[in-house]
């Protein structure tokens, strides 16, 4: 489809791609930066272990479920209004979260976040792609923007720490006010308006509506089952209305919307099915350790937020480095064989992460495991959304893509609910022992982050069936774009 660019000035280039970067570095950086942070905020606002996962479920699945609205909004409205109204909502989200007194505001505050972060992400990418016509530095810009993604998550596990350590855990979000504001001002100054004059004016807001809320209930419900039971009433309404809003997400997109978020035409594609459920695999079995880890070394092992930021540092710079070498090698090996490799490592590292011990050591049971999940990661995401973006018509390839990011979104959403309700199950069951000490308290939370590791393996080893049975033999994607790439590696 060919797009007609309307703009009301020159864009500055340099400016474009710095801002750009940056919005894009500030909306990933703040996925890693609360990590650190969760056992902080724990004691202060008196969460319970299940209760905290909302820190980062509430962000993750507003994320997901406006992230294709929010590409479709800068299209249709004008890519540098959206990208601005995405900044401030953001920064002032992150302003209502650093001054949040109770559980729910905060919780509130980072569903903002998450939409604010579903708005920005999508509107830098097409700033710079239209932006950026000549190909060569179209393919540099779009690069750039692709290595935020892994800059932002290295930085935000080190400035987690520091910030949680030397100033407070509401600091890593009043940082979002300043750069927010100033990105904003800066682009209503620099940026060049336009939109897609050519694309179908329809937004399909029931769809995001639908799998948002209808992803929201269904965690929910499953998070209430730690207390309440898989057979409490409210329990089972929770669960059955997020199922039946999933169902009428499902509904929308296949009949009534005339421009669907998530087109169900795309999916008559075996390897690109297979390929996203992988991606939701990889997203519900790696989620979760971040949370679990951080829980751990802080609350189990005694480490301070700082140290904490260190321990994870590796971690995040074994993404970066595995991101480089998969974008590069997948082409040549074919997806389904770096998915079988990437999934079957991540399940090992799974698997070794549930030894460790209330006196964990850190080379084998953390240093080891946690490189080699890490590895890992984006031999399993890289390839899968080159799969995913397989076999689509070459101007679809961006949406495949923001399909399945949405997918690894979800899936990581579903994946820390079930996977933290095991994990506070196992652990209340063994505190129930009559000789509970303190001793006993922790080897009660490290059991249930052991189960939880466990359960993450396996769905990571269901991950390898999928590919092996569900995903074709090929060396080559026709569907790959630097656009493709650059959102692949986030």
């Amino acid at each position: 489809m060919t797009e007609t660019l309307k703009s009301k000035a020159t864009p500055h280039l340099t400016a474009t791609l710095i801002l750009a970067c940056l919005a894009q570095f500030m909306v990933v950086l703040d996925v890693s930066v609360v990590n650190v942070a969760l056992p902080s905020m724990k004691h202060a606002l008196d969460f319970s272990e299940s209760g905290l996962q909302w820190v980062v479920n509430a962000y993750t699945v507003t994320f997901a479920g406006f992230l294709l609205l929010g590409g479709r909004a800068a299209d249709l409205l004008g890519r540098r209004k959206v990208f601005v109204a995405g900044l401030l909502l953001f920064a002032l989200a992150s302003l209502a979260g650093g001054l949040a007194d109770t559980r729910s505001m905060l919780i509130g505050a980072r569903l903002v976040q998450g939409l604010g972060g579903a708005i920005v992400a999508p509107a830098s990418l097409s700033i710079l792609t239209s932006t950026f016509t000549e190909p060569k530095e179209r393919h540099r810009a779009v690069g750039l923007w692709g290595a935020m993604g892994g800059a932002g998550g290295a930085a935000g596990v080190l400035a987690g720490g520091v910030i949680t350590d030397l100033l407070d855990w509401r600091w890593i979000l009043f940082i979002n006010l300043p750069i927010g504001l100033a990105t904003a001002y800066f682009s209503l100054r620099m940026l060049a308006e336009g939109r897609n004059e050519n694309a179908m004016r329809n937004f399909d807001l029931g769809g995001a509506l639908t799998a948002t809320l209808g992803l929201s209930a269904l965690v929910y419900g499953i998070v209430r089952t730690n207390t309440s039971g898989w057979g409490n009433p409210t329990t089972i309404v929770a669960i059955a209305t997020g199922l039946g809003l999933l169902a009428l997400f499902l509904l929308i997109e296949g009949r009534f919307a005339k421009a669907p978020l998530m087109p169900l035409r795309l999916f008559r594609s075996r390897q690109l099915s297979a390929a996203n459920l992988v991606i939701g695999l990889v997203g519900a079995s790696t989620f979760a350790m971040w949370f679990f880890l951080s829980l751990y070394l802080q609350e189990v092992l005694g480490y301070s937020p700082i140290k904490t930021g260190l321990v994870f540092l590796p971690m995040t710079l074994a993404i970066v480095v595995g991101s480089t070498i998969a974008s590069r090698v997948t082409m040549r090996f074919g997806a389904k064989r770096l998915l079988l490799i990437g999934m079957t490592v991540l399940a090992v590292g799974m698997f070794s992460l549930s030894d460790i011990g209330v006196r964990g050591n850190y080379l084998g049971e953390l240093l080891i495991p946690g490189l080699l999940t890490s590895f890992a990661m984006p031999f399993a995401f890289i390839p899968g959304t080159i799969a995913a973006t397989s076999g689509v018509a070459p101007h679809e390839a961006g949406l495949a893509s923001a399909v399945a990011n949405t997918a690894r979104l979800f899936g990581g959403a579903l994946g820390l609910a079930i996977l933290a309700t095991i994990a506070t199950s196992r652990s209340t069951a063994l505190l129930h022992h009559p000789t509970a000490t303190t001793h006993v308290a922790a080897a009660a939370l490290v059991g249930g982050f052991k189960l939880a590791f466990v359960v993450a393996g396996g769905i990571a080893a269901a991950g390898i069936l999928v590919s092996l049975f569900g995903m074709p033999a090929t060396r080559h994607s026709e569907a790959l774009t630097p656009q493709t790439l650059a959102i692949a590696e986030i």
